[in-house]
């Protein structure tokens, strides 16, 4: 396999900090000339937790106390996909540490909310979760040593589920890096079970490339066009990157290419010779800068593109809609805050959400200090974006 050719490289006490608590934000949008001003109240649900409880559905699959769980269709059989990070087979990260990523599975999904997420199996056999990929952690497997790989994101289509991640090299990296070692993509050929990864990878701070804006990933799916879109932006995950800056980029691709790993086969949302168009002839521009911002998330939900974001220095999830993935973005909108959830992040779009109007997020929540409750997911209901 051959590496992309015109993919860019910019240059440039615990993993999760206690987060400060606010509702302001100014985010400007490139390419559609608006800029965002302070938005509304957040909204006060209280969110239900879907792991660390003693005999929850998550412990009976093996799992005691996880994060992230990042939701996906499974389009072969109807069912729904849940991707942690860092996992421990017991209460608030005791017991036995799993690895990352890990994944739970669920037969069917409510989206009014009415019965909470409760999982029915676990992957990769069917029976107790254990960790997906074949590696070390806190080891060099090869490119360098990393403490554990992340996943931002999954998606399944064709037979084929793929999930983006990072493989982060500190959880504690100095003011302006970002603290990766380089991000790529998995995929399993059999739903989960077994997976490989791609030849190419995003190099990252410790293979030289600090900051770059193909570290952490959102598939926004395949759209009728028959492109699958992708925003990309720096990686943030320990919410320790300074120099984050809110920074999203868009590209897209034909799944075909994606599938064979023709990762140079992009294109590109970019400004060039006085306008916004999709180009091979230059990487793409930012769309959107602003605070500092952890994990995002951005699917199409009855026709409508909205995007879910982890303000850093708000302490809140925000919320904004465009018709199209390359159209103007709507203002802003704050829909979870610490003012209410402390300690939070995360905040990823349940892709079965019933309407733009009544999405479902699932949202982490830790204090950051490892063996205290709580270390969990929790799912919110009915949100307005």
């Amino acid at each position: 396999m051959s590496v992309p050719s015109r993919l860019p490289r910019p240059s440039g006490p615990s993993r999760r900090s206690v987060l400060r608590t606010g509702v302001g934000l100014g985010v400007t949008l490139a390419g559609a000339g608006l800029l965002g001003a302070a938005p509304a109240a957040a909204a006060g649900q209280n969110g239900t937790p879907l792991c660390d409880r003693p005999d929850d559905s998550a412990s009976r699959q093996g799992l005691g106390s996880g994060d992230l769980g990042i939701p996906y269709y499974r389009e072969h059989d109807g069912s729904w996909g849940y991707v942690f990070g860092d996992s421990w087979t017991g209460m608030q990260q005791g017991g036995d540490y799993m690895g990352s990523p890990v994944m739970l599975n669920q037969d069917r999904f409510d989206a009014s909310g009415a019965a909470p997420v409760s999982f029915t199996w676990a992957m990769p056999t069917g029976g107790q979760a254990r960790q997906l990929f074949d590696y070390r952690t806190r080891a060099d497997n090869g490119h360098g040593y990393e403490v554990s790989r992340i996943p931002n994101d999954c998606i399944e289509f064709g037979g084929r589920t793929y999930i983006q991640y990072t493989s982060v090299a500190t959880w504690e990296p100095p003011a302006g890096y970002d603290g990766s070692l380089m991000s790529g993509v998995a995929y399993s050929d059999d739903y989960g079970v077994t997976w490989n990864d791609y030849d190419y990878h995003w190099p990252g701070d410790t293979q030289g490339t600090n900051q770059s804006l193909y570290g952490m990933w959102s598939f926004a799916g395949i759209d009728p066009d028959g492109w699958l879109y992708i925003f990309s932006k720096r990686w943030n995950g320990t919410h320790r990157n300074t120099a984050d800056g809110g920074a999203v980029q868009l590209f897209r691709i034909q799944p075909g290419d994606f599938r064979d790993g023709n990762f140079g086969a992009q294109q590109n949302w970019a400004y060039l010779d006085g306008s916004w168009q999709w180009t091979t002839a230059a990487p793409p521009s930012l769309i959107l800068t602003g605070h500092n911002t952890g994990e995002f998330s951005v699917k199409r939900i009855g026709g409508t593109y909205c995007m879910s974001y982890f303000d850093v220095d708000m302490g809140a999830i925000f919320t904004r809609t465009a018709p199209r993935p390359d159209a103007a973005w709507s203002l802003p909108v704050p829909q979870i805050t610490a003012l209410t959830v402390p300690n939070l992040y995360g905040g990823y779009i349940h892709p079965g959400s019933a309407s733009a109007n009544s999405l479902t997020l699932i949202v982490s929540q830790w204090n950051g200090v490892v063996g205290q409750a709580p270390y969990w997911v929790r799912q919110f209901d009915g949100i307005k974006a």
